[in-house]
């Protein structure tokens, strides 16, 4: 097996779709709307792929001001590939793209939580966040 990592991959929003299809994130991403994962895919900072041959394999979906902090939205290896180093290469290849001053963050899927500390990210407990479609409270 020899995977290819690219940068300038231009995916259809089907080619995404079918992938997290085929990872845990297909049940927590809008798969069923492709309006949506276009969008996902559009407004994406650093978008770095994984291929075997012809297959798409693996993507790291990230936003980021490549100065201080990348946030990395989606990792996501093909479950027949994973096991093999490359969602750790995808997370190293999505590193190379910002300035070494950049830190880079992300939120783990409740399956993949105990994944990013082996491959050497370090746990945060002090993330927050809005529910989709709330405001803060007293707001409007």
């Amino acid at each position: 097996m020899s995977i290819v990592y690219r940068h300038d991959a231009t995916l259809t929003p089907e080619d995404y779709a079918g992938l997290l299809n085929r990872t845990s994130l297909g049940a927590r991403r809008p798969v069923g709307d492709l309006n949506a994962v276009t969008q996902m895919l559009k407004h994406a900072d650093i978008l770095i792929t994984a291929w075997d041959g012809p297959k798409l394999v693996g993507v790291a979906r990230s936003f980021t001001d490549r100065a201080y902090v990348t946030y990395l939205a989606d990792l996501a290896v093909d479950e027949a590939y994973q096991k093999r180093g490359i969602g750790k290469q995808l997370i190293a290849e999505t590193a190379k793209q910002t300035q070494p001053t950049c830190k880079l963050v992300l939120f783990a899927a409740p399956d993949a939580a105990a994944y990013y500390g082996r491959v050497g990210l370090e746990a945060m407990t002090n993330g927050w966040g809005l529910a989709a479609g709330t405001l803060p409270p007293g707001t409007t």
